[in-house]
């Protein structure tokens, strides 16, 4: 007689096809990415977004970031503070304080800044103006100067620039051009003498003899020219998203400090495997059409300070929105501090 095969019990069963099961679980309880747009222009002062969304840093935070890219930073601005856009990382601009004063946007984080023994904003000069002779800062009366818009970052530097030198700033012919191409061409051309421009575009104008460079921005004197920027509606109702978007902001900003700005026992910065790989990673958005080797490089050396924690320079900032007013180009009444909203990082510089 032979004994009938024995049947599995109940519980062993019952786990059996929990396990089964499992897989498809967790498929199906993967939480979609939720949908982030960002503003930024194509430059490496917005290096830790670029290796944020490389590394998968948002993606871990459960955020697909999609970045439109523009040609000048107003316009960022306006996109953000309309809802066309949930954040943008670019320079200050009057407009964008303006903007802040009325309630529509917040500053919640710090991009790059312009500091001694780091690469900053190139002053160039047209070959034509070279060669009568202007080859320092402390000419630029009388002499014009190509800006993407009054009231951008780089108004702002060139005010800084004469009130050093004690040059009038109403002697010198500023204008705006909406673009950083239309100011790199206007330079070429002899359309105007000077222009402040970003040092990866500097390089190469330098490079194919389009201009002469007489002064780095960042030997000239110190700020806080950018930072990321988003609605208080936001705020108010997707603190979340911003909160992890910050969060893997700030992992990338670690990076870039990490491998771009070292320096070894003499001062000077390390060009190593580690900063090639993520000037590579950078070189993708600054320079998607060039040679990775060469776009690389040319990241290396374009490389502006970014804090690794994004912390932003109150005092600084107060003091450039100061400066706006006194043009007339933001409203006198405006509070600075209102422009900024302080929780989403801890620790700041100079806040008060």
């Amino acid at each position: 007689m032979h004994a009938s095969p024995r049947l599995p019990s109940r519980r062993a069963a019952l786990l059996a096809g929990a396990a089964a099961l499992l897989p498809l679980q967790r498929v199906g309880a993967q939480e979609p990415l939720e949908k982030v747009k960002l503003g930024s222009l194509r430059f490496v002062s917005s290096g830790a977004v670029f290796i944020a969304i490389e590394r998968g840093y948002f993606k871990d935070e459960g955020l697909d970031v999609a970045i439109t890219f523009f040609d000048a930073a107003q316009p960022i601005a306006l996109a953000t503070a309309s809802g066309d856009l949930d954040l943008g990382v670019t320079a200050f601009t009057g407009g964008l304080f303006n903007l802040a004063g009325k309630g529509a946007l917040k500053i919640i984080a710090a991009q790059a800044k312009e500091a001694k023994g780091y690469e900053g904003n190139l002053v160039l000069v047209s070959n034509a103006a070279w060669d009568k002779g202007f080859r320092d800062v402390s000419q630029f009366a009388g002499h014009s100067i190509g800006i993407t818009q009054i009231g951008s970052s780089f108004h702002y530097q060139i005010g800084q620039i004469a009130a050093a030198n004690g040059i009038d700033l109403k002697t010198i012919a500023i204008r705006p051009l909406q673009s950083l191409l239309a100011m790199a061409a206007a330079l070429k051309t002899g359309q105007v003498n000077s222009i402040i421009i970003a040092p990866h575009l500097a390089r190469a104008m330098i490079e194919n003899g389009d201009a002469k460079p007489i002064a780095r921005y960042s030997d000239l004197d110190e700020y806080q020219f950018g930072g990321l920027f988003t609605t208080p509606k936001a705020i108010g109702t997707r603190r979340p998203m911003l909160e992890k978007f910050v969060r893997a902001y700030q992992k990338g900003a670690q990076d870039y400090f990490d491998a771009l700005l070292r320096r070894d026992d003499r001062g000077r910065r390390i060009f190593d495997e580690k900063a090639a790989a993520a000037a590579a990673l950078i070189a993708k958005y600054v320079y998607p059409t060039d040679p990775p080797g060469k776009a690389a490089t040319l990241v290396e050396a374009s490389a502006f300070y970014v804090d690794p924690q994004a912390r932003i320079d109150v005092a600084d900032i107060l003091k450039q929105i100061a400066w706006y007013k006194a043009q007339g180009l933001v409203a006198a009444e405006m509070d600075g501090l209102a422009a900024l909203d302080l929780s989403f990082v801890k620790n700041h510089f100079n806040a008060l």
